[in-house]
């Protein structure tokens, strides 16, 4: 076995091994292998400066000759250019051109073979540190804010607190929580912590949802944060008892529309009565409920999440001095109002795919709920991890933020990554909280 088939081996091996159903790009038990190289080892040029890129295409291990069809496009905009190739042996290249301004190139491969068709994308970055974002900050953001925080004041803390049994293991504890936002709204979360915590030990992370209406994930699937240490709390946004059946969730989606996320269109007319406004609350409801637990350390407390859980921690971030730590996944709802100017990228609920959402009224109100806009009041440090791969929360949004935040911040980027993290960089995270928890 030469040096090339060994290569091409562990490569499978390494895909099968961390592929999962959700990855575009490397479909589970696929007969098919794409290995896409820039020829700059961190997919990111210069503006002006041209690309290129090796494909290599494999089918049970064997390189392919085969005709590709190809398309590049801005990051997730309609494709302008369009082309076939023919690889060799399984191998190509494509000069795929450069951008004048700062954003992402995204170049689309496909093939038909014995009548399947396989595909694969891949982004290259041009100039990212220099992405902006499209969205502007209201004159009255800040008093805007402050006004529902005074209101958040008018409800006191109340909360039930029920052991749950079923995530207790012999190194921690968990308890469902029913916490009262206001009058109206309410919301579930698990907290997981150390057995036997003392008074004053446990820094605290909070951790807000993905997009969706769903039951809290697994409590345990971030069980290390209490093993090490950690008071933890996983919540959700509905004020949806987190026990209901998934038939029940199920429903309750259809209720709202097929895709489970229409919320986030709710009262977007009016800044007052859009449903993310007691959502935002929630977060610092959140915050004083873990900072009334006797276990708490009075110093460390962080909010992590991803997706739409990536951007509310960064919401409650500049919410609240009470965050020290803001730990954000490719976050969501980021320069939403972007897509109004032609030629440019929006992010995370992508209301210019939807009938009637791109009007003056609501892009107004967007702007009150952007994060671009949350990211420039950040003082806490901050963790931030994306993809490039990513057409959920793109990578322009992404920038768009990162760039914004003025705070201490540490990036992580993967190219590679689509609208995931693995096991390890969700892991590194804690490290990283750990490593920069607050002295005594």
């Amino acid at each position: 076995m030469n040096f090339k088939t060994n290569l091409i081996t562990t490569l499978i091996l390494i895909i099968f091994a961390t592929a999962h159903a959700a990855a575009e790009n490397y479909p589970y038990r696929s007969d098919y292998l794409w290995v896409t190289t820039p020829d700059h080892d961190n997919w990111t040029y210069r503006c002006g400066e041209k690309a290129q890129v090796e494909i290599q295409l494999y089918r049970y291990g064997i390189p392919c000759s085969t005709d590709i069809t190809w398309t590049l496009a801005d990051d997730l905009l309609t494709p302008d250019k369009k082309g076939t190739l023919k690889t060799v042996n399984g191998r190509a290249k494509l000069n795929i051109g450069t951008r004048k301004t700062p954003g992402f190139r995204d170049l689309t491969l496909n093939a038909v073979i014995d009548g399947q068709k396989t595909s694969h994308h891949i982004k290259l970055a041009f100039s990212p540190e220099k992405i902006q974002p499209y969205t502007r900050e209201p004159e009255d953001f800040t008093a805007f804010w402050q006004q529902q925080l005074e209101t958040l004041k008018k409800t006191k803390l109340q909360y039930t607190r029920e052991r749950a049994t079923e995530y207790c293991t012999d190194r921690i504890l968990c308890d469902l929580i029913k916490l009262r936002i206001d009058d109206r709204h309410y919301i579930y979360a698990y907290l997981t912590y150390p057995r036997n915590a003392q008074p004053g030990s446990c820094p605290a992370v909070i951790c807000p949802p993905g997009a969706g209406i769903k039951t809290i994930k697994e409590p345990l699937r971030h069980r290390y944060y209490a093993e090490n240490g950690f008071l933890r709390l996983e919540m959700e946004i509905h004020g949806l008892d987190p026990r209901l059946s998934p038939d029940t969730f199920a429903d309750i989606q259809r209720a709202f529309a097929a895709k489970g996320n229409n919320y986030l269109e709710n009262g977007l007319d009016n800044r007052d009565n859009y449903y993310m406004r007691h959502v935002y609350l929630s977060l610092v409801r959140a915050l004083e409920f873990m900072a009334s637990l006797p276990e708490w350390d009075g110093r460390n407390m962080a909010m992590q999440g991803g997706s739409q859980g990536g951007a509310l921690a960064l919401v409650a971030a500049a919410l609240s001095p009470q965050v020290t730590h803001a730990i954000s996944n490719h976050p969501a709802l980021s320069d939403m109002a972007a897509y109004a100017q032609p030629g440019r990228t929006g992010g995370y609920p992508h209301f210019n795919r939807i009938n009637g959402m791109m009007t003056p009224e609501k892009i107004r109100t967007m702007a009150y709920y952007d994060v671009v806009n949350f990211a420039r009041h950040i003082t806490c440090p901050v963790f931030m991890t994306w993809g490039f791969n990513d057409n959920t929360c793109p990578p322009t949004t992404s920038y768009a933020v990162f760039n914004t935040i003025s705070a201490p911040k540490t990036p992580l980027v993967t190219p590679v990554n689509e609208h995931w993290t693995s096991d390890a960089t969700e892991l590194h995270l804690m490290h990283w909280l750990k490593q920069n928890l607050l002295a005594p």
